[in-house]
């Protein structure tokens, strides 16, 4: 079932704490949760997404604030993986673009390494690997998250659409639980749910009005 803003936000799925103790959601009733999603090869991540979640870490967690990262893989299996999300936490490591784009911004240390350390705890995503079944649930599933209005669409279009989602499928190695579960479209996201464990807001890509939905959910 696909997480629903409005609704009960389901546990995140999580293969593994690299960093941190074990929590999840349901563990943190009363606090509002922020999920920072991220992939180890995703340079957007390092230069927006994760500093961002790092300063609202910083902010209030004292206030009623938990920040969780989820380290997820929709693409790039060989390299958004256990073993170099846990080189990027335990060392500062960078690797592939986000080693490239950081270089090339001048934000690396000692030439591969991140300028910071992530404080807050950090999961990696439980990754299920594809059968080659191609359902047309999943189809659909996809197309809902994915295209808005899709009805409105003509024949020849909604068909364009379904051939493209089931030649996405038939490439895909892996499903990512908690990527698909929230319906993320890209990384970095974040997943916001309030006090009583309520899905608030789902986002992908650089969001400026993060801290003040923040604010607005502890004061309720």
């Amino acid at each position: 079932m696909i997480a629903k803003v409005g609704a009960k936000a389901p546990n995140l799925s999580v293969s593994k704490w690299v960093q941190g103790l074990p929590t999840n959601i349901d563990k943190e009733k009363d606090n509002v949760v922020l999920v920072e999603v991220f992939q180890v090869n995703c340079p957007g991540c390092f230069l927006y997404g994760i500093p961002q979640a790092i300063d609202i870490y910083n902010k209030y967690r004292k206030n009623g604030v938990t920040v969780l990262g989820i380290a997820t893989a929709f693409e790039d299996f060989d390299k958004n993986t256990v073993e170099n999300l846990e080189l990027l936490l335990t060392k500062g490591e960078t690797i592939g673009e986000t080693y490239k784009a950081l270089g090339q911004y001048g934000h690396l240390v000692d030439g591969k390494n991140l300028p910071y350390k992530i404080p807050f705890p950090v999961g990696m995503d439980l990754l299920k690997q594809e059968s080659g079944n191609i359902s047309q649930e999943k189809i659909n599933e996809i197309i809902e998250a994915n295209v808005p209005g899709f009805d409105s669409y003509n024949e020849s279009q909604k068909a364009d659409i379904i051939e493209r989602v089931k030649q996405y499928l038939k490439n895909k190695e892996y499903s990512a639980q908690t990527f698909e579960q929230f319906a993320l479209r890209g990384t970095p996201s974040t997943i916001l749910i309030d006090k009583k464990g309520i899905l608030r807001d789902v986002g992908f890509g650089q969001n400026d009005l993060l801290e003040e939905q923040i604010r607005k959910l502890l004061d309720e």
